[in-house]
């Protein structure tokens, strides 16, 4: 009996045939693929990026210009300037631009102060230095300054005041010496008290005259009267400066001095019937009843004066005292 081959051998024969069949189809693949591939080159030139909407009319990516029509980058731009409208073409160009309009209007009221000088015979030298100088570094001519007018009616009941008391005075024209110097209504005084002699004559206004008057009778007398009676009355009362026309102590440059004006007296000494002249001086360490006198007049100065200056307020009146009726704000009076 014939033993027969078992079917499970054919088939297996088979199978391997059929699996190296399929090896080959996919090597062959894989080869036309590679083959492919390294026949495959790149494009020359790849993809460019598309243009920002906002960019205006579109160019040419690939025209060489290209990068030169490009915006520049925003740190490079230093200030944005008005552009026209480009949606519109027709749209007229502003020219010149808003912004430097306003500028020219500007130039005209300012061109007085930016330009140069004028000479001295233009028609404009005749506005004020750009630089004043203060007052108290002005001259007398530079302050361009007027006398000041007096009413007949209070000029009037001054000098019937003066008559009361019996003050030796009379009127003199009116002074007028230039730069404000001078006195409308002028009086010239001889006798401060009666039989009490001004020396010399004094020119001065009422209002100053009547002041010395006032302080004579209610404070000088009497305090001579307590401090020196042996000396007798006071006779004579001589006088430094009374009418003057200068600045103040005398100064090239600075405010006007009353005594220009007829407001101030500048006491020097007081004589007695016996015994020695009392001279203005300083006494503030003298403890005698000299001393005393002086610095009581000196204080009740300030009563009737609006202005007092003794031997201890500096060293232009060592040798005075000086007194005037300076008008100030508030009543304000300076007594040193």
């Amino acid at each position: 009996m014939q033993r027969k081959t078992p079917s499970c051998v054919v088939f297996s024969h088979g199978y391997e045939e059929s699996d190296a069949l399929r090896k080959l189809s996919t090597l062959a693949i894989l080869l036309a693929a590679t083959a492919f591939l390294a026949g495959a080159r790149l494009p020359p030139q790849g993809p460019m990026p598309e243009p920002r909407p906002d960019a205006g009319q579109a160019t040419n990516p690939t025209s060489p210009s290209s990068e030169k029509a490009e915006p520049p980058a925003p740190e490079e731009v230093p200030a944005p300037q008005p552009k026209p409208d480009l949606k519109d073409p027709q749209a007229p160009v502003p020219h010149p631009p808003p912004a430097p309009q306003a500028a020219p209007s500007k130039p005209e009221p300012a061109e007085p102060m930016q330009g140069p000088p004028r000479p001295p015979g233009s028609p404009e030298s005749s506005q004020p230095p750009e630089e004043a100088k203060p007052p108290g570094e002005q001259t007398l001519e530079e302050q361009n300054l007027t006398i000041e007018p007096e009413s007949d009616a209070e000029h009037a009941e001054c000098t019937a005041a003066l008559q009361s008391l019996g003050v030796v005075f009379k009127d003199t024209p009116r002074i007028d010496d230039g730069n404000g110097c001078g006195i409308d209504k002028p009086i010239i005084v001889s006798e401060a008290l009666p039989g009490i002699k001004l020396k010399p004559e004094a020119t001065m206004r009422c209002p100053a005259a009547l002041a010395l008057a006032r302080w004579m009778k209610d404070s000088v007398i009497p305090a001579a009267s307590a401090a020196l009676p042996e000396q007798g009355r006071i006779t004579t009362v001589n006088q430094a400066t009374s009418y003057m026309c200068r600045l103040r102590n005398g100064a090239g440059t600075g405010k006007i001095s009353e005594h220009a004006r007829g407001n101030a007296i500048d006491i020097a000494s007081f004589h007695f019937e016996k015994g020695e002249d009392v001279a203005v001086r300083s006494r503030r360490e003298d403890s005698t009843l000299t001393g005393a006198f002086q610095r009581t007049v000196s204080v009740a100065g300030c009563l009737y004066f609006t202005t007092v200056l003794d031997p201890e307020s500096d060293a232009a009146h060592e040798t005075h005292f000086h007194l005037d009726v300076i008008e100030r704000k508030g009543g304000y009076r300076y007594c040193h």
